[in-house]
């Protein structure tokens, strides 16, 4: 019984993304990489690199965390009896109709990434030069189907006088048309290869705008901000208000942030707290147990003082963090959490 008391305590201290690598593993190489097919770009960087972070993990931790799979898996379905229409519901409830479209076709369609979706799998640099000589307005367009934080990558390749056009472009960007961004998905295909349907056309918007924003540099974040205000001072006050930035984390609830701070490193938050204000710091403490709070603080007050640009990058990270498990549908950033997934 002890034995198996340590086994459950080691892998309740797994994150849930330590957890999913470990599955992932015990799976073999075969069906690991199967389900792997059907993940995105940000999604097998994540578990290939928690899978190459393990260290210290027992057969019997796996075979733990393999049976809380399958019980989990039990409890909502039964296996081997899905649907089509089961998978499109449980993708869509899980993802939103825009990210499941893709995800659904790759399954239940078997086709491959083409043109926009392609360039998902692409870095920065990669992207910028493959629009860079496009019209503004088809730049736009790209960024907005891209994840926020790759866009800002996107962006952030571009001249500050391009960076404002675009991103008050993506503010003002009605969605698209599904004729024109099938045409825009098949020049892109030319070039990159693949097959599959355009589904996306909830493109862009001031939202759209503000997550993209939310993951540039804070320097880079105020030069546009600046710029697009001088241009039109309400449109930038709205992308303002519709921005997350690091204090909005204390509105998140207690179950959200604990779920947080599972997925977040003791040197990413010391190192982001330098900047938080008061609020968020005794949310953040009052979360964790009385010995870890203790031991934070204290190492707080030792700490040696640090260049604002990291402290800024290490609460970027730290809100990346806290939007994938929003997406996931792990916490809620407006309050109201949810629960624990593999």
């Amino acid at each position: 019984m002890p034995a198996e008391a340590n086994v459950t305590t080691a892998v309740a201290k797994l994150t849930g993304l330590e957890r999913t690598a470990v599955l992932m593993l015990g799976l073999g190489e075969k069906y690991a990489a199967e389900i792997l097919k059907y993940m995105g770009p940000k999604e097998v960087q994540e578990i290939g690199g928690a899978m190459a972070g393990l260290t210290n993990i027992t057969k019997s931790m796996m075979e733990q965390v393999m049976q809380d799979f399958v019980e989990t898996i039990g409890e909502q379905t039964s296996l081997g009896l899905g649907s089509d229409e089961y998978i499109r519901n449980m993708l869509t409830s899980a993802l939103g109709t825009d990210k499941a479209a893709g995800v659904i076709d790759r399954i239940l369609l078997g086709r491959n990434s083409k043109g926009l979706e392609q360039l998902k799998w692409m870095d920065a640099r990669q992207i910028a030069d493959v629009i860079r000589l496009e019209h503004p307005q088809i730049i736009s367009i790209v960024l907005s189907f891209l994840d926020p934080d790759q866009a800002a990558a996107v962006l952030a390749e571009f001249p500050d006088r391009v960076r404002t056009d675009i991103v008050m472009r993506i503010a003002t960007l009605d969605g698209i048309q599904p004729a024109s961004l099938q045409e825009l998905d098949e020049i892109l295909e030319k070039q990159f290869s693949g097959a599959g349907a355009a589904k996306n056309t909830n493109l862009g918007g001031v939202k759209k705008a503000a997550d993209i924003l939310n993951f540039v540099d804070g320097t880079v974040e105020q030069q546009v901000i600046e710029a697009i205000s001088d241009a039109d001072e309400d449109l930038a006050t709205e992308i303002q208000d519709n921005m997350f930035v690091f204090e909005n984390l204390a509105e998140v609830d207690d179950r959200g942030m604990q779920t947080l701070l599972r997925e977040v490193s003791s040197d990413q938050l010391l190192l982001a707290l330098r900047g938080a204000v008061e609020g968020l710091r005794d949310k953040i403490f009052s979360n964790m147990s009385s010995r870890a709070a203790e031991m934070l603080k204290d190492d707080l007050d030792a700490a040696q003082p640090a260049r604002l640009s990291d402290v800024e990058a290490a609460q970027k990270e730290i809100l990346s963090v806290a939007r994938r498990l929003a997406d996931a549908g792990e916490i809620s950033l407006g309050g109201g959490g949810g629960d624990d997934f593999i």
